[in-house]
Protein backbone atom coordinates (compact mmCIF):
# COMPACT_ATOMS: atom_id res chain seq x y z
CA UNK A 1 0.00 0.00 0.00
CA UNK A 2 1.32 3.44 -0.93
CA UNK A 3 0.58 6.56 1.08
CA UNK A 4 -2.73 7.94 -0.13
CA UNK A 5 -4.95 11.02 0.00
CA UNK A 6 -8.72 10.94 0.62
CA UNK A 7 -11.14 13.87 0.37
CA UNK A 8 -14.62 13.80 1.89
CA UNK A 9 -16.94 16.72 1.01
CA UNK A 10 -18.56 18.44 3.99
CA UNK A 11 -21.12 21.25 4.32
CA UNK A 12 -22.89 20.10 1.16
CA UNK A 13 -25.76 22.34 0.09
CA UNK A 14 -27.80 23.06 -3.00
CA UNK A 15 -26.78 25.83 -5.37
CA UNK A 16 -29.39 28.21 -3.92
CA UNK A 17 -27.69 28.08 -0.52
CA UNK A 18 -24.05 27.99 -1.61
CA UNK A 19 -21.56 30.68 -0.69
CA UNK A 20 -19.11 32.14 -3.17
CA UNK A 21 -16.27 29.95 -1.89
CA UNK A 22 -18.10 26.65 -2.25
CA UNK A 23 -17.04 24.39 -5.12
CA UNK A 24 -19.21 22.24 -7.42
CA UNK A 25 -20.48 18.88 -6.22
CA UNK A 26 -21.56 16.33 -8.84
CA UNK A 27 -22.29 18.96 -11.47
CA UNK A 28 -25.43 20.96 -10.81
CA UNK A 29 -26.42 18.86 -7.81
CA UNK A 30 -24.91 21.30 -5.33
CA UNK A 31 -21.74 22.61 -3.77
CA UNK A 32 -19.56 21.93 -0.75
CA UNK A 33 -17.64 24.53 1.20
CA UNK A 34 -15.30 22.38 3.31
CA UNK A 35 -13.72 18.96 3.17
CA UNK A 36 -12.14 16.37 5.42
CA UNK A 37 -8.65 15.68 4.12
CA UNK A 38 -7.09 12.40 5.22
CA UNK A 39 -3.59 11.17 4.46
CA UNK A 40 -3.01 7.51 5.06
CA UNK A 41 0.44 6.04 5.56
CA UNK A 42 1.87 3.06 3.69
CA UNK A 43 0.83 0.84 6.63
CA UNK A 44 -2.77 2.03 6.44
CA UNK A 45 -2.65 4.22 9.53
CA UNK A 46 -4.03 7.76 9.55
CA UNK A 47 -1.00 10.04 9.23
CA UNK A 48 -3.00 13.29 9.10
CA UNK A 49 -6.65 14.30 9.11
CA UNK A 50 -7.87 17.88 8.79
CA UNK A 51 -11.08 19.72 8.01
CA UNK A 52 -10.31 22.59 5.64
CA UNK A 53 -12.34 25.19 3.74
CA UNK A 54 -12.38 24.24 0.07
CA UNK A 55 -10.87 27.62 -0.76
CA UNK A 56 -7.72 26.66 1.20
CA UNK A 57 -7.46 22.97 0.38
CA UNK A 58 -5.02 23.05 -2.54
CA UNK A 59 -2.85 25.79 -1.05
CA UNK A 60 -2.64 23.87 2.23
CA UNK A 61 -1.52 20.75 0.39
CA UNK A 62 1.01 22.68 -1.69
CA UNK A 63 2.56 24.01 1.51
CA UNK A 64 2.28 20.95 3.75
CA UNK A 65 1.93 17.90 1.48
CA UNK A 66 3.05 18.93 -2.03
CA UNK A 67 3.30 15.31 -3.23
CA UNK A 68 -0.49 15.01 -3.00
CA UNK A 69 -1.48 18.19 -4.85
CA UNK A 70 -1.96 16.41 -8.19
CA UNK A 71 -4.00 13.62 -6.57
CA UNK A 72 -6.13 16.25 -4.83
CA UNK A 73 -6.86 18.03 -8.10
CA UNK A 74 -7.94 14.72 -9.64
CA UNK A 75 -10.29 13.89 -6.74
CA UNK A 76 -11.77 17.40 -6.68
CA UNK A 77 -12.44 17.12 -10.40
CA UNK A 78 -14.23 13.77 -9.91
CA UNK A 79 -16.24 15.19 -7.02
CA UNK A 80 -17.29 18.17 -9.11
CA UNK A 81 -18.22 16.43 -12.36
CA UNK A 82 -21.78 15.31 -13.14
CA UNK A 83 -22.17 11.57 -13.45
CA UNK A 84 -22.99 10.11 -16.84
CA UNK A 85 -26.35 8.37 -17.19
CA UNK A 86 -26.40 4.83 -15.80
CA UNK A 87 -28.56 2.25 -17.55
CA UNK A 88 -30.31 5.16 -19.20
CA UNK A 89 -31.11 6.88 -15.90
CA UNK A 90 -30.22 10.51 -15.22
CA UNK A 91 -27.75 10.44 -12.34
CA UNK A 92 -28.43 14.06 -11.41
CA UNK A 93 -31.63 12.65 -9.88
CA UNK A 94 -32.03 10.14 -7.04
CA UNK A 95 -33.44 6.75 -8.01
CA UNK A 96 -35.30 4.20 -5.91
CA UNK A 97 -34.47 0.56 -6.59
CA UNK A 98 -37.24 -1.73 -5.38
CA UNK A 99 -36.12 -4.97 -3.71
CA UNK A 100 -37.81 -8.00 -5.27
CA UNK A 101 -36.51 -11.11 -3.52
CA UNK A 102 -37.87 -14.31 -5.09
CA UNK A 103 -36.67 -16.38 -2.13
CA UNK A 104 -38.12 -18.30 0.80
CA UNK A 105 -35.49 -17.10 3.27
CA UNK A 106 -34.42 -13.46 2.76
CA UNK A 107 -34.03 -11.68 6.09
CA UNK A 108 -36.96 -9.28 5.64
CA UNK A 109 -39.28 -10.44 2.88
CA UNK A 110 -38.43 -14.13 2.50
CA UNK A 111 -41.41 -16.01 1.10
CA UNK A 112 -43.41 -12.85 0.37
CA UNK A 113 -42.78 -13.11 -3.38
CA UNK A 114 -41.77 -16.72 -3.89
CA UNK A 115 -44.65 -17.12 -6.34
CA UNK A 116 -43.88 -15.72 -9.81
CA UNK A 117 -47.22 -13.98 -10.29
CA UNK A 118 -46.97 -12.35 -6.85
CA UNK A 119 -43.42 -11.16 -7.57
CA UNK A 120 -44.48 -9.68 -10.91
CA UNK A 121 -47.56 -7.92 -9.52
CA UNK A 122 -45.55 -6.50 -6.62
CA UNK A 123 -42.85 -5.33 -9.01
CA UNK A 124 -45.40 -3.50 -11.15
CA UNK A 125 -46.82 -1.89 -8.01
CA UNK A 126 -43.33 -0.73 -7.00
CA UNK A 127 -42.97 0.97 -10.38
CA UNK A 128 -46.26 2.80 -9.80
CA UNK A 129 -44.97 3.86 -6.37
CA UNK A 130 -41.82 5.44 -7.79
CA UNK A 131 -39.22 2.72 -8.31
CA UNK A 132 -37.13 3.30 -11.43
CA UNK A 133 -35.21 0.02 -11.00
CA UNK A 134 -36.41 -3.39 -9.79
CA UNK A 135 -33.70 -5.56 -8.21
CA UNK A 136 -34.60 -9.23 -8.69
CA UNK A 137 -32.72 -11.77 -6.55
CA UNK A 138 -33.08 -15.52 -6.14
CA UNK A 139 -30.51 -16.26 -3.43
CA UNK A 140 -30.56 -14.82 0.07
CA UNK A 141 -27.32 -13.19 1.19
CA UNK A 142 -28.50 -12.47 4.74
CA UNK A 143 -26.00 -13.30 7.50
CA UNK A 144 -25.68 -17.07 7.78
CA UNK A 145 -27.65 -17.82 4.61
CA UNK A 146 -26.78 -21.02 2.78
CA UNK A 147 -26.15 -20.91 -0.98
CA UNK A 148 -28.65 -22.39 -3.42
CA UNK A 149 -27.92 -24.35 -6.58
CA UNK A 150 -27.60 -22.50 -9.86
CA UNK A 151 -30.58 -24.35 -11.28
CA UNK A 152 -32.74 -23.31 -8.35
CA UNK A 153 -31.62 -19.67 -8.53
CA UNK A 154 -32.35 -19.61 -12.26
CA UNK A 155 -35.74 -21.25 -11.72
CA UNK A 156 -36.64 -18.51 -9.29
CA UNK A 157 -35.48 -15.42 -11.16
CA UNK A 158 -35.71 -15.97 -14.92
CA UNK A 159 -39.53 -16.01 -15.22
CA UNK A 160 -39.79 -12.86 -13.07
CA UNK A 161 -37.07 -11.03 -14.99
CA UNK A 162 -38.68 -11.94 -18.30
CA UNK A 163 -42.24 -10.91 -17.38
CA UNK A 164 -41.23 -7.63 -15.74
CA UNK A 165 -38.87 -6.75 -18.57
CA UNK A 166 -41.70 -7.34 -21.06
CA UNK A 167 -43.82 -4.96 -18.98
CA UNK A 168 -41.21 -2.21 -19.40
CA UNK A 169 -39.38 -2.47 -16.09
CA UNK A 170 -35.67 -1.69 -15.78
CA UNK A 171 -34.36 -4.85 -14.09
CA UNK A 172 -31.17 -5.39 -12.17
CA UNK A 173 -30.25 -8.99 -11.45
CA UNK A 174 -28.97 -9.44 -7.90
CA UNK A 175 -26.60 -12.40 -8.18
CA UNK A 176 -23.03 -13.47 -7.53
CA UNK A 177 -23.02 -16.22 -10.18
CA UNK A 178 -21.79 -15.80 -13.75
CA UNK A 179 -24.34 -18.16 -15.31
CA UNK A 180 -27.24 -16.35 -13.65
CA UNK A 181 -25.87 -13.01 -14.85
CA UNK A 182 -25.69 -14.24 -18.42
CA UNK A 183 -29.12 -15.86 -18.50
CA UNK A 184 -30.83 -13.00 -16.68
CA UNK A 185 -29.44 -10.47 -19.14
CA UNK A 186 -30.64 -12.68 -21.99
CA UNK A 187 -34.09 -12.67 -20.33
CA UNK A 188 -34.14 -8.87 -20.19
CA UNK A 189 -32.12 -7.66 -17.18
CA UNK A 190 -30.25 -4.42 -17.91
CA UNK A 191 -28.03 -4.18 -14.81
CA UNK A 192 -25.88 -6.71 -12.92
CA UNK A 193 -25.82 -6.10 -9.15
CA UNK A 194 -23.22 -8.29 -7.43
CA UNK A 195 -22.60 -8.35 -3.66
CA UNK A 196 -19.12 -9.78 -4.34
CA UNK A 197 -18.08 -7.04 -6.80
CA UNK A 198 -17.64 -9.70 -9.53
CA UNK A 199 -15.23 -11.75 -7.40
CA UNK A 200 -17.58 -14.44 -6.08
CA UNK A 201 -17.47 -16.59 -9.22
CA UNK A 202 -14.36 -17.09 -11.34
CA UNK A 203 -16.38 -16.35 -14.46
CA UNK A 204 -18.23 -13.25 -13.22
CA UNK A 205 -15.92 -10.57 -14.55
CA UNK A 206 -15.80 -12.14 -18.00
CA UNK A 207 -19.58 -12.71 -18.02
CA UNK A 208 -20.30 -9.12 -17.02
CA UNK A 209 -17.98 -7.73 -19.66
CA UNK A 210 -19.57 -9.95 -22.31
CA UNK A 211 -23.08 -8.94 -21.24
CA UNK A 212 -22.34 -5.28 -22.04
CA UNK A 213 -24.69 -3.97 -19.36
CA UNK A 214 -23.92 -1.70 -16.39
CA UNK A 215 -22.67 -3.30 -13.18
CA UNK A 216 -22.96 -2.44 -9.50
CA UNK A 217 -19.98 -3.49 -7.38
CA UNK A 218 -20.65 -4.02 -3.69
CA UNK A 219 -18.20 -4.54 -0.85
CA UNK A 220 -18.61 -7.53 1.44
CA UNK A 221 -16.05 -8.75 3.97
CA UNK A 222 -16.16 -12.54 3.94
CA UNK A 223 -19.19 -14.51 2.74
CA UNK A 224 -22.82 -14.49 3.91
CA UNK A 225 -21.95 -17.47 6.12
CA UNK A 226 -18.96 -15.75 7.79
CA UNK A 227 -19.31 -12.00 7.30
CA UNK A 228 -20.70 -11.11 10.72
CA UNK A 229 -18.25 -13.30 12.65
CA UNK A 230 -15.69 -10.64 13.49
CA UNK A 231 -15.56 -7.91 10.83
CA UNK A 232 -12.39 -5.87 11.22
CA UNK A 233 -11.05 -2.75 9.49
CA UNK A 234 -8.32 -0.22 10.08
CA UNK A 235 -10.78 2.43 8.95
CA UNK A 236 -14.01 1.05 7.48
CA UNK A 237 -14.65 3.94 5.07
CA UNK A 238 -11.10 4.15 3.76
CA UNK A 239 -10.60 0.38 3.51
CA UNK A 240 -13.83 -0.03 1.57
CA UNK A 241 -13.06 2.96 -0.66
CA UNK A 242 -9.72 1.35 -1.56
CA UNK A 243 -11.38 -1.98 -2.29
CA UNK A 244 -14.06 -0.49 -4.53
CA UNK A 245 -11.52 1.64 -6.37
CA UNK A 246 -9.48 -1.52 -7.06
CA UNK A 247 -12.55 -3.38 -8.30
CA UNK A 248 -13.48 -0.51 -10.61
CA UNK A 249 -9.96 -0.67 -12.07
CA UNK A 250 -10.27 -4.45 -12.52
CA UNK A 251 -13.56 -4.02 -14.37
CA UNK A 252 -12.15 -1.33 -16.64
CA UNK A 253 -9.16 -3.58 -17.40
CA UNK A 254 -11.61 -6.38 -18.29
CA UNK A 255 -13.37 -4.16 -20.82
CA UNK A 256 -16.25 -2.69 -18.81
CA UNK A 257 -16.36 1.07 -19.48
CA UNK A 258 -16.13 3.17 -16.33
CA UNK A 259 -19.38 4.97 -17.16
CA UNK A 260 -21.09 1.57 -16.82
CA UNK A 261 -19.90 0.99 -13.24
CA UNK A 262 -21.53 1.98 -9.95
CA UNK A 263 -20.29 1.22 -6.43
CA UNK A 264 -21.99 0.23 -3.18
CA UNK A 265 -20.17 0.29 0.20
CA UNK A 266 -22.21 -2.69 1.37
CA UNK A 267 -23.89 -1.55 4.57
CA UNK A 268 -24.41 -4.56 6.83
CA UNK A 269 -22.25 -6.97 4.83
CA UNK A 270 -19.39 -7.76 7.17
CA UNK A 271 -19.77 -4.63 9.29
CA UNK A 272 -20.55 -3.86 12.91
CA UNK A 273 -23.01 -1.15 13.95
CA UNK A 274 -20.07 1.24 14.33
CA UNK A 275 -18.74 0.39 10.87
CA UNK A 276 -22.17 1.03 9.35
CA UNK A 277 -22.47 4.41 11.06
CA UNK A 278 -18.99 5.40 9.91
CA UNK A 279 -19.91 4.49 6.33
CA UNK A 280 -23.21 6.37 6.41
CA UNK A 281 -21.50 9.48 7.70
CA UNK A 282 -18.71 9.19 5.11
CA UNK A 283 -20.89 8.40 2.07
CA UNK A 284 -19.80 11.53 0.19
CA UNK A 285 -16.25 10.16 0.19
CA UNK A 286 -17.25 7.47 -2.33
CA UNK A 287 -18.03 10.03 -5.03
CA UNK A 288 -14.25 10.33 -5.32
CA UNK A 289 -14.29 7.03 -7.23
CA UNK A 290 -15.91 8.89 -10.13
CA UNK A 291 -18.80 6.39 -10.19
CA UNK A 292 -22.46 6.63 -9.17
CA UNK A 293 -23.08 5.29 -5.68
CA UNK A 294 -25.83 2.93 -4.53
CA UNK A 295 -26.93 2.77 -0.89
CA UNK A 296 -28.55 -0.44 0.34
CA UNK A 297 -29.55 -0.02 3.98
CA UNK A 298 -33.25 -0.86 3.99
CA UNK A 299 -34.53 -2.69 7.11
CA UNK A 300 -31.03 -3.85 8.09
CA UNK A 301 -30.27 -5.27 11.50
CA UNK A 302 -28.22 -2.39 12.86
CA UNK A 303 -31.33 -0.16 12.68
CA UNK A 304 -33.05 -2.38 15.23
CA UNK A 305 -29.91 -2.48 17.36
CA UNK A 306 -29.81 1.32 17.47
CA UNK A 307 -33.53 1.53 18.25
CA UNK A 308 -35.73 -0.90 20.18
CA UNK A 309 -34.91 -4.20 18.54
CA UNK A 310 -37.71 -3.99 16.00
CA UNK A 311 -38.34 -6.79 13.52
CA UNK A 312 -37.25 -6.07 9.92
CA UNK A 313 -40.65 -4.91 8.66
CA UNK A 314 -40.88 -2.44 11.55
CA UNK A 315 -37.65 -0.67 10.60
CA UNK A 316 -39.16 1.53 7.88
CA UNK A 317 -38.63 4.84 9.66
CA UNK A 318 -35.02 4.03 10.46
CA UNK A 319 -34.45 2.95 6.87
CA UNK A 320 -35.82 6.26 5.59
CA UNK A 321 -33.62 8.17 8.04
CA UNK A 322 -30.58 6.43 6.53
CA UNK A 323 -31.81 7.12 3.00
CA UNK A 324 -32.23 10.82 3.79
CA UNK A 325 -28.67 10.87 5.12
CA UNK A 326 -27.64 9.50 1.73
CA UNK A 327 -29.71 12.13 -0.07
CA UNK A 328 -27.85 14.86 1.82
CA UNK A 329 -24.57 13.32 0.66
CA UNK A 330 -25.44 13.06 -3.02
CA UNK A 331 -26.15 9.32 -3.33
CA UNK A 332 -27.76 8.52 -6.67
CA UNK A 333 -29.47 5.13 -6.11
CA UNK A 334 -31.22 3.57 -3.11
CA UNK A 335 -32.08 -0.11 -2.76
CA UNK A 336 -35.24 -0.24 -0.63
CA UNK A 337 -38.09 -2.53 0.37
CA UNK A 338 -40.53 0.30 1.09
CA UNK A 339 -40.76 2.13 -2.21
CA UNK A 340 -43.81 4.33 -1.61
CA UNK A 341 -42.60 5.56 1.77
CA UNK A 342 -39.07 6.29 0.54
CA UNK A 343 -40.33 8.05 -2.60
CA UNK A 344 -42.59 10.25 -0.50
CA UNK A 345 -39.77 11.15 1.89
CA UNK A 346 -37.50 12.06 -1.02
CA UNK A 347 -40.17 14.22 -2.67
CA UNK A 348 -40.64 16.26 0.50
CA UNK A 349 -36.91 16.51 1.24
CA UNK A 350 -36.21 17.77 -2.30
CA UNK A 351 -39.05 20.29 -2.12
CA UNK A 352 -37.70 21.72 1.14
CA UNK A 353 -34.14 21.84 -0.21
CA UNK A 354 -35.24 23.61 -3.39
CA UNK A 355 -37.57 26.09 -1.72
CA UNK A 356 -36.84 29.67 -2.72
CA UNK A 357 -37.38 32.41 -0.12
Amino acid sequence: MAAKLFIRPLQICNNNSATGKAVPFLGELGRYSSAEVTIRSVTGEIAERHVLPTSELLSWLETNQPDFKEAASDIITKLGEPRASFAGLDMSQSHVMGVLNVTPDSFSDGGDRYDVSKAVSDGLRMMEQGATILDVGGESTRPGAEPVTLDEELRRVIPVVGKLSEAGALISIDTRHAKVMTEAVAAGAKIINDVTALEGDTGSLEAAAAAKVPVILMHMQGTPQTMQGNPTYQDAALDIYDYLEQRVAACVAAGIPKNMIAVDPGIGFGKTVEHNLRLLDALALFHGTGCPVLLGVSRKGFIGKLSRGEDPKDRVAGSIACALAGLQRGIQMYRVHDVAETSQAFAIARAISNAVV
